[in-house]
């Protein structure tokens, strides 16, 4: 029997239930939604986790489609679940954790003893460190951004190789392969031996669609691709980025862009411009590198310095 806080399900079952982690202020459980799939068959586990920011809801509409898309007689090994991560966050529809003003995914592998987001962490690192396989769900948070898979462990890690290659079996047609920030989840999986990665399915309010058929068909690509399910994995061509250039706005005003989203970008090209109210144009920002139009803010009103757009750069195509 596998188990996970009050889930347990023997080979061949599912099972749903919740991990109690604390209590929220007035003094109720933190309980976090998980779910065991106990293949009838042995084989590897799978750790899937989501909304480690709050946010970040389309990985929450792949779990909630893989989770009853998984027939455990079809199965070899298990599939680990925390659908939510950030439930404090979640609850007010905000980014970071409201309880401590933090961003999660900068406290793993936690302290179970720490801070709310660190307890979160902890928690929930327990459960993934039991895998063979991690994949932590995000999105571009509510920004314009095109679907890609993130390898954070840095290229000198010496698990780089096994990371790169499941986000390839995931293929959302773009890898960005740049080490991350200290205590991201895709930075502790691999330093304790566990191939991670994490995939950023575009960028929305609330859940898109388009976003989240990318995700579940992601999911069961690695499914196959590392032998829980028959069958072989559908890996098309993908761009992969080693660099990424962020540009802020010189000037206050609305902005036009010069490209779409994944558009390739020469040096020189005109990011995007400026204007006034009135369509007068203030100022323009051009490419310092060539690469992928990659992500972008939503709203066209920005003031002096604001984030605008980024770029992937250093590319090479697979």
């Amino acid at each position: 029997m596998t188990t996970v806080g009050t889930a347990s399900a023997d080979p061949g079952e599912v099972d749903t239930g919740w991990l109690e982690v604390g209590e929220n202020r007035v003094g109720t459980p933190v309980e976090l939604p998980v779910a065991v799939v106990n293949g009838a068959e042995d084989g590897q586990t799978l750790y899937l986790q989501a909304a480690s920011d709050g946010d970040e809801l389309n990985g929450v509409g792949v779990i909630r489609r893989v989770v009853p898309g998984l027939d455990p007689a079809e199965l070899s090994g298990t599939v680990l679940v925390v659908g939510i991560v950030n439930y404090h966050g979640y609850l007010v529809e905000e980014h970071r954790n409201p309880i401590d003003d933090t961003k999660l995914n900068r406290t793993y592998p936690g302290d179970a003893d720490g801070t709310t987001s660190e307890r979160l962490a902890a928690a929930t690192y327990d459960v993934a460190s039991r895998a063979d396989l991690i994949l932590d769900l995000h999105q571009g948070s509510t920004s314009r951004m095109i679907e890609e898979c993130r390898v954070r462990c840095g290229r000198r890690h010496r698990l780089h190789d096994e990371c790169l290659e499941l986000a390839k079996t995931f293929d959302t047609g773009y890898v960005l392969d740049q080490k991350g920030p200290n205590g991201q989840l895709a930075r502790a999986g691999p330093d304790d031996g566990i191939p991670t990665i994490d995939p950023e399915l575009g960028g929305a309010y609330g859940l898109d669609p388009d976003s989240v058929d990318v995700g579940v068909e992601g999911v069961f690509n690695v499914l196959r691709g590392y032998g829980f399910l028959d069958g072989t994995p559908e890996r098309g061509t993908q761009v992969r980025a080693t660099g990424f250039e962020q540009y802020g706005s010189p000037a206050g005003g609305l902005v036009d862009f010069g490209f779409e989203l994944g558009d390739r970008v020469a040096t020189g090209d005109t990011l995007f411009t400026v204007t006034d109210a009135f369509g007068r144009t203030k100022d323009e920002v051009t490419a310092e590198s060539s690469g992928v139009f990659w992500r972008t803010r939503r709203l066209p009103q920005v003031a002096t310095g604001e984030y605008v757009c980024s770029l992937g750069t250093d590319l090479n195509d697979y």
